[in-house]
């Protein structure tokens, strides 16, 4: 039976068994008390992955990526459209996603329930400092207790500065501590992949409570917070990458349409970009004839760390954890999943699941309750298919785009 198969099973099994001890009590609400206490601990495996995951891709990130002052112009811009584009991804969430979870009903005593047990990073749920702390904050005066708090963007903040510096080490220094940080790496992926194969279990061990507490409406909300992240998600690439690669890239959208349904197709049924990666560069070198530079490189580099989708996935979970559990997010706090998510999106591990790790520490940061990860992974299946085929679009439209600057003559990529 496929994986993910087994995981909506077990959200769908969870919600029946809740969903029938709801009001229950004596030894049905036990077995609901007993699944809650199971449930958190299995969010707290995932927790205890993130850190050294974090901070050991970020360093191998920064070290191993091409150095942009040997790859000349491209890698900047390539850098900057991968920013810009994943900044606008987050924008637009929050934009168009905010006011449609809003309006998704949810019994206002149910939320106050599952608020009233549910664990957060340290701080009250949804306390922000202002926006001048904020600041001061992001530079940690002990990185070690930054970690030890949950601090994510103090953390992240420190390990890029700390990453950047280990290039500037001798080469056989840098060299051994690298493959420390990347053996560090590897054990992490696999102890969360070891976690998230027992996703079926967790999964319906988190659902069990939740139905117990929600009733139909957490179905009902379930149903309608995929809906929104499925509509943002075409709602971005109809609005932004397809009129990027046509009036940035000079590729017709009929053109460009037609040359990426290839590799759309494998995004969307492998939920992998590194599986479409061959249908990419093939599409770019032979169909539209774009130079070395742009299939050899650029679409390699964007397959890896360019994940505009996880730009809208991550703000539109943490928005609908927000709701769920009744914790308001300000403007502040916006800015701080933003942010948090912006740097995340570029470091999701390449593994099924591995999107819900990286957005622990966008809900850690503004003190969101880690136990909603649980039920998002139950309908992760369908939200990865069109958060991949966004990334996919998004390689593409980096392609086209940059691809202008790198021709030796205007003509814009045909298809053949």
């Amino acid at each position: 039976m496929p994986f993910a198969l087994k995981v909506l099973i077990g959200l769908f099994a969870g919600f029946a068994v809740g969903l029938a001890i709801a009001g229950g009590s004596g030894p049905l609400a036990s077995v609901a008390r007993f699944l809650e206490v199971a449930g958190t601990m299995w969010i707290a495996a995932i927790r205890m992955t993130v850190i050294p995951l974090v901070v050991s891709s970020l360093i191998a990130g920064v070290n191993r990526a091409p150095n942009p002052a040997t790859i000349g112009r491209l890698g900047g811009r390539a850098v900057t459209f991968f920013l810009v584009a994943t900044a606008i991804a987050a924008v637009m969430a929050i934009v168009v996603g905010a006011p449609l979870m809003a309006r998704i009903t949810l019994d206002p005593a149910a939320v106050d329930a599952l608020r009233a047990t549910a664990s957060t990073a340290g701080a009250p749920p949804g306390t922000m400092p202002t926006v001048a702390q904020w600041f001061i904050d992001l530079v940690p005066l002990n990185p070690v207790k930054a970690a030890a708090d949950g601090a994510m963007l103090p953390l992240i903040t420190f390990t890029l500065a700390f990453a950047i510096a280990i290039t500037r080490v001798d080469t056989e220094r840098k060299e051994s501590f690298l493959r420390m940080i990347e053996a560090v790496q590897d054990a992490t992926l696999r102890m969360v992949r070891w976690v998230i194969d027992t996703a079926p279990y967790g999964v319906f061990a988190l659902a069990v409570p939740l139905a117990a507490k929600l009733g139909l409406s957490a179905l009902g909300a379930l149903a309608g917070y995929t809906v929104i992240v499925c509509g943002v998600s075409v709602l971005y690439m109809a609005t932004i990458l397809y009129p990027a690669a046509a009036f940035l890239g000079n590729v017709p959208i009929a053109v460009f349409t037609r040359a990426w349904l290839a590799p759309q197709a494998v995004a969307f049924s492998s939920r992998s970009s590194m599986a479409a990666l061959p249908a990419m560069i093939e599409v770019a070198r032979d169909k539209m004839r774009l130079p070395a530079s742009i299939h050899g490189f650029l679409i390699p580099l964007a397959a890896s760390t360019f994940r505009p989708g996880a730009g809208v996935g991550q703000i539109l979970g943490a928005l609908f954890i927000s709701r769920l559990y009744g914790v308001p997010i300000g403007v502040d706090g916006l800015a701080a999943i933003t942010a948090t998510a912006l740097v995340t999106s570029f470091s999701v591990p390449g593994i099924p699941g591995g999107s819900i790790v990286a957005m622990v520490p966008v809900l850690m940061v503004v003190n969101l309750p880690v136990e909603g990860i649980g039920i998002l992974l139950g309908v992760d299946t369908i939200l990865d298919m069109f958060r991949t085929t966004t990334n996919t679009t998004g390689h593409l439209s980096a392609a086209v785009v940059l691809a202008k600057g790198e021709f030796e003559s205007e003509r814009p990529p045909t298809l053949e």
